[in-house]
């Protein structure tokens, strides 16, 4: 594992370098520069002080097994009780550097908007998108993330048939990435008076969010819509025109935000999600013009498609994808998601790993 010190000084030149740069009037005065050139100081930082962790605990390892290897039984026995917990801290600390040293998704440090929607299921599959809201939310919290709810549609009996909001928080789309997909769920629904388990799905987008440098909309290629807005089962809850749908005609991606009850507030946010949409469809065209395969991160809700499934009864949760299996559901849909996506984190990074050099 000490290969992963190799590059400590190229790391900490490269520090160097970007500190400099902050302070260049050319990136000042260019606010997108800024923006990566701080994020990227952020990252270097980051990977020196896992550096500098790392080899705090070879060194503490090596010490304890050059002692067990001595004539000193009293030091000996204390190093026996803590040379356990001194191998787990190098293990953590190794797969915490090589996280950081694999190549990155360039929208890892992004902020996020969430889009879940009821899948097959109906009034259950809706009820569970209330519920996985609620986790994202916990743990998004937990995280220290500033969470915004830009749209939502519920039903009459406190579900939602989707709802969409955004996280914005260091490593924000690197951390909930994972999340996107078929999310399926096995339980005995609050609407079934028999008792079966019944099995519903909700899909999951995550979408890397868009800043206006990134993509720029033409106010002419938007058709805009107001209305009032609406409740459970239609009802208006609102006595003025707020509510906004936005049509972007070249692409023809429909928008619709209608929880705030200033009508310019649900247009800044329907224009929010709009690009975040625009960007993950420019994404995906520029990586199949590359010949790199990318799996569609929604599909139909269909039971068939999932990457996870959450078994009420047994209490616990699967990711299909790694074949990780947890028996804490409760503490899951709490929001204690850590585990989940460390895993996925890990088996991101030796995939990548495999294929490229780091740094």
């Amino acid at each position: 594992m000490e290969e992963l010190l190799r590059n400590y000084e190229h790391v900490r030149m490269r520090l160097d370098e970007v500190t400099a740069q902050m302070v260049d009037p050319r990136v000042i005065s260019d606010p997108r520069e800024a923006r990566r050139i701080g994020r990227e100081r952020t990252r270097l930082e980051r990977i020196l002080r896992a550096m500098d962790a790392f080899r705090e605990a070879i060194a503490a390892v090596r010490e304890g097994e050059e002692i067990l290897q001595g004539d000193d039984p009293e030091l000996q026995e204390i190093v026996r009780e803590e040379l356990p917990g001194s191998r787990e801290r190098l293990e953590s600390c190794g797969a915490e550097l090589k996280a950081l040293l694999t190549p990155r998704d360039p929208n890892d440090e992004r902020n996020v908007i969430i889009e879940v929607r009821a899948g097959t299921g109906g009034e259950e599959a809706a009820l569970f998108v209330r519920d996985i809201f609620r986790m994202y939310v916990k743990y998004a919290e937990a995280r220290g993330f500033r969470m915004e709810e830009l749209s939502s549609n519920p039903t009459g009996i406190g579900g939602l048939k989707e709802i969409v909001f955004s996280l914005e928080g260091e490593d924000a789309y690197r951390t909930f990435k994972y999340e996107s997909g078929v999310h399926r769920v096995q339980r005995v629904p609050e609407t079934e008076a028999s008792g079966r388990i019944h099995t519903s799905a909700v899909t999951v987008a995550v979408l890397p969010e868009a800043e206006e440098v990134d993509i720029r909309i033409d106010e002419k290629d938007l058709e805009i819509d107001v209305f009032r807005s609406s409740g459970p089962g239609g009802q208006s809850v609102n006595t003025t025109d707020s509510a906004v749908r936005v049509k972007h005609l070249p692409t023809g991606i429909v928008v619709q935000c209608q929880d705030e009850r200033s009508q310019l507030k649900n247009k800044v946010k329907a224009l929010k999600v709009l690009r975040a949409r625009l960007l993950d469809m420019e994404q995906q065209k520029r990586e199949a013009e590359m010949a790199r395969t990318r799996r569609s991160m929604v599909s139909t809700g269909d039971r068939s498609a999932k990457i996870r499934t959450y078994n009420f009864p047994q209490g616990r949760v699967t990711d299909h994808r790694i074949g990780l299996t947890l028996y804490n559901l409760a503490d899951v849909m709490e929001g204690d998601l850590e585990e989940l996506i460390r895993a996925l984190q890990v088996a991101e990074s030796e995939e990548r790993l495999k294929s490229t050099e780091a740094l």
